[in-house]
């Protein structure tokens, strides 16, 4: 890399993104080019950046990891920069925290050598203040890198805002001209991409800067099996289902304002009822609609890990799901780990190395929002998802859990799909590699 300049390590996962990015920066330290580095990534893997570069960085190192109130995170990066140890300074923090009252500009006269973005489609909206954070920041930086196996997250516009942190000169700072050059508008109002054009000199342009690595090229890992189990709702359940769909489509339909937010609401009210609960509007105590696919899952748990005895991933996406299937392996006597957006940062690495290591944990349970980055959970090849959000990048993150360097097995994937239901159009548009959300407003009706 040379001064003022950024690339882009677009590696698959398991592929090696961080133990690359700190061998690079060992080498520009190793230079003299660089003494501070800045870490930015999601605030699941923080700990873990801290974990790989004391395991992993054949060079002195001085870290922060940058977390708690904004009070605890200022002091940390205070004695990071007061450390007189000759050694290359880390400071690590998740995204949200960079655009915060008095944190960015803390970040900003820290002014690090270098700047890594971490699962770099987090700043894919270039109106996010996260994504506008980055850019600033990464404008002063000598040298920036830019770390994802899925960099565009929904369609090919999310690149523009990551390249533009990463070199503004391959794409301009102008994201109207970037999506005038290369997207056909269309749809809703006219505000929709509907198609791409020169595609092949974007491709180019990114090339330019960039590396992209799959499993199939770098790693000799085992086959992936993919499987929908079909769910078939108990009465009560579908009676509820069609009850709030028909209600849903009346409401949607006599509407003074149709939105992707109000879609959206509708179809979590209808997914949640295919997970075994409903949600009041009057009430904040979730009920029970039904138990067609925690039994799924029952099935599952006793012939799998009950019978022979292999260990086992759960992702689901809400924590009344989480709940009911704890309490289903604690029936059982099974012992198990939980990730959950409650579970406090430094509690997760013991969780996730207890299952790893100690035969006696069976079954790893986790928020696929919350435990979908960063973590190795190569002590299960089997996985189920109870339930899914609409995020491609998400789902495609939460496979990665099991099929990652040091899985000996074939991982299988489960997918607990409830009939007739929103669960079918979920994995429709997961299977064509896009978010839901993107192409709601157009064919609400066949979503819902």
């Amino acid at each position: 890399m040379t001064t003022g300049k950024g690339f882009g390590l677009l590696f698959e996962m398991g592929c090696g993104k961080t133990l690359t990015a700190i061998s690079v920066a060992g080498i520009l330290y190793r230079q003299g080019l660089i003494r501070r580095v800045l870490v930015v990534c999601p605030t699941s893997i923080t700990a873990v950046w801290a974990k790989d570069i004391a395991d992993f960085a054949a060079y002195p190192c001085q870290v922060a990891v940058l977390q708690g109130d904004k009070k605890k995170r200022l002091a940390a990066l205070d004695e990071l920069e007061c450390t007189v140890v000759p050694a290359l300074k880390w400071a690590v923090i998740n995204y949200e925290s960079t655009h915060r009252d008095g944190i960015f500009t803390a970040l900003h006269d820290y002014a690090a050598d270098l700047i890594i973005c971490d699962e770099s489609q987090r700043i894919a909206n270039h109106a996010a203040a996260q994504s506008k954070a980055l850019h600033k920041l990464g404008d002063q930086a000598k040298y920036k890198l830019i770390l994802s196996g899925t960099p565009i997250k929904n369609k090919a516009i999310d690149i523009y805002s990551q390249f533009r942190f990463c070199d503004p000169r391959v794409f301009g700072t102008n994201f109207y001209a970037f999506r005038s050059k290369y997207c056909v508008l269309g749809g809703y109002q006219n505000h929709q991409i509907v198609a791409y054009r020169n595609l092949d000199e974007l491709t180019r342009r990114m090339g330019s800067i960039s590396v992209r690595a799959t499993k199939a090229e770098a790693l000799d890992l085992p086959d992936q099996i993919f499987e929908d189990r079909v769910v078939r709702l108990t009465a009560k359940e579908r009676q509820i289902y069609d009850r709030v769909r028909r209600d849903s489509f009346a409401e949607l339909d006599n509407g003074d304002r149709l939105t992707a937010a109000t879609v959206l609401t509708k179809l979590l009210r209808l997914q949640q009822i295919t997970g075994g609960f409903m949600q009041p509007d009057e009430s904040d105590k979730p009920i029970s609609t039904g138990t067609a696919k925690l039994d799924a899952l029952a099935d599952i748990v006793d012939d799998y890990v009950l019978q022979t005895g292999e260990k086992l991933v759960v992702f689901a996406r809400f924590r009344t799901e989480l709940d009911a299937i704890c309490k289903l392996l604690e029936k059982r006597g099974l012992q198990y780990g939980l990730i959950s957006g409650e579970v406090p940062q430094s509690e997760r690495g013991g969780i996730v190395q207890d299952f790893q290591t100690n035969s006696e944990t069976k079954v790893f349970v986790a928020q696929i929002a919350t435990a979908g980055l960063g973590i190795t959970l190569t002590a299960a090849s089997l996985t189920v998802f109870y339930s899914m959000g609409y995020s491609y990048a998400e789902y495609e993150q939460a496979t990665a859990r099991t099929h990652r360097i040091g899985q000996q097995q074939k991982c299988t994937y489960i997918h607990l799909v409830a009939e007739n239901t929103v669960d079918e159009q979920v994995m429709k548009a997961l299977k064509a590699k896009e978010e839901l959300a993107a192409s709601i407003m157009d064919n609400w009706r066949e979503v819902l």
